[in-house]
């Protein structure tokens, strides 16, 4: 659950005190080991009402360098720094808004307000937690570049709006899902439905987990699924104006080595169902779960194994991706896909599965590959025959 901070906490930790108690801390180890010493150490610098306050955010700021940039000056809790849009994803939402103004009436500790500052004309971030108000008015402030406004920072609930004409970004909180992999519009707090009849007639975006269904939030004009280093991380609901003329679903890469690109339901999905070529390609996490696998083999010559299996192949990959240029293939049989590996000597073994009920962990440890040379085995179904694929992999050079 992490630390239940106060504003008095907040308030101590932006002193001079507490920024040199937060300086100090720093400096230790602070691991599992050390964990009894960096407590004495905590107490000595910032005194048992506050050392709890300041080791935390010590521990937050180091796992918060993931998220954010210059985390060692921000503030965080831990559920907010959980919630916290990765900064890459945040600046990718906030491009809509540029010159206009912008509200986010979920503001927390102040990530989307700071993405927003750079780009919207005036901002406004709105909270009903006045802990995370309190940093959100620290982080936006201290990250405000030269000649950029801090935004305004206000009390206020999400379903009583205090602006007016401002375009609107909400970031509910999520529920347990008990495991759902698909999220239902109740999930949120606030919930969906309520977000959008309070902003219905407005411009708005709401940030969501993106196991969201279209169907279920029907006011959503577009609905954008965004990856960022192949990791899926949210969805974008776009409402008004904010979303793109004849687009519903799009699908957005973001990666730190190559540039960001983007597909959407109108492109054209005009691909083959064909035998596997030279290459396996299984495409960016984000392009499956925006239903644009079909509008991503069309862009790039490729065909689909089976046309209800994700799996593309093609004899030419895509530029900047991890492909696999297939080396043996056959009808999944765990003694012959041993004898292949033997064959090969595959040591380090990847083993990717769509289609086919298989614990990857389990069939690895049954296999035992031994062996110098590493290969990703892909398993999948053609029609209903289970197949193997034996692979290399390989990441293509972008353009």
């Amino acid at each position: 659950m992490g630390y239940d901070f106060t504003l008095d906490d907040v308030a101590f930790l932006r002193s001079a005190e507490g920024r040199d108690a937060l300086a100090t801390l720093d400096a230790l180890p602070l691991r599992p080991a050390t964990r009894l010493a960096d407590v004495a150490s905590a107490r000595r610098v910032a005194g048992r009402r506050h050392a709890a306050a300041v080791l935390e955010t010590v521990l937050l700021r180091m796992a918060g360098k993931a998220k954010v940039d210059s985390a060692a000056s921000w503030l965080f809790t831990d559920a907010a720094l959980q919630q916290a849009t990765a900064m890459p994803v945040a600046r990718h939402r906030a491009a809509r808004f540029a010159g206009r103004d912008a509200h986010d009436v979920t503001c927390s500790i102040g990530t989307e307000l700071v993405a927003l500052s750079g780009v919207a004309r005036r901002v406004v971030g709105s909270d009903v937690d006045d802990v995370r108000l309190a940093m959100a008015r620290h982080n936006s402030g201290a990250s405000a570049g030269v000649g950029v406004e801090a935004p305004l920072v206000v009390r206020a609930d999400a379903l009583r709006p205090v602006t007016r004409d401002a375009a609107v970004l909400v970031d509910p909180g999520r529920r347990d899902a008990t495991g759902r992999r698909r999220w239902r519009p109740e999930d949120f707090t606030p919930p969906l439905h309520d977000v959008a009849r309070t902003y219905l007639g407005r411009d708005f975006v709401v940030k969501c987990a993106p196991g969201i269904a279209a169907e279920d939030v029907p006011w959503a004009r577009e609905v954008e699924i965004v990856s960022l280093d192949g990791r899926v991380r949210e969805a974008s609901l776009w409402a008004g104006g904010l979303a793109t003329a004849g687009v519903r679903r799009r699908a957005t890469v973001l990666r730190s080595d190559s540039p960001q690109w983007t597909i959407t339901d109108a492109d054209g999905d005009d691909c083959p169902v064909r035998a596997a070529g030279e290459w396996i390609v299984d495409p960016d996490g984000a392009v499956v779960r925006a239903g644009l696998v079909r509008h991503y083999a069309a862009r790039h010559g490729l065909g689909q194994l089976d046309p209800r299996i994700a799996y593309l192949t093609g004899d030419v990959p895509p530029p900047g991706v991890r492909a696999f240029r297939v080396v043996a293939q056959g009808k999944y049989r765990e003694k012959e896909l041993r004898r292949e590996l033997r064959r090969h000597e595959v040591g380090r073994l990847e083993i990717l599965v769509r289609g086919v009920d298989v614990d990857p962990d389990a069939l690895r440890l049954r296999l035992k590959p031994s062996g110098p040379a590493a290969a990703t085995v892909v398993l999948t179904r053609i029609g209903a025959t289970p197949v193997a694929f034996l692979c290399r992999p390989e990441r293509t050079s972008t353009e």
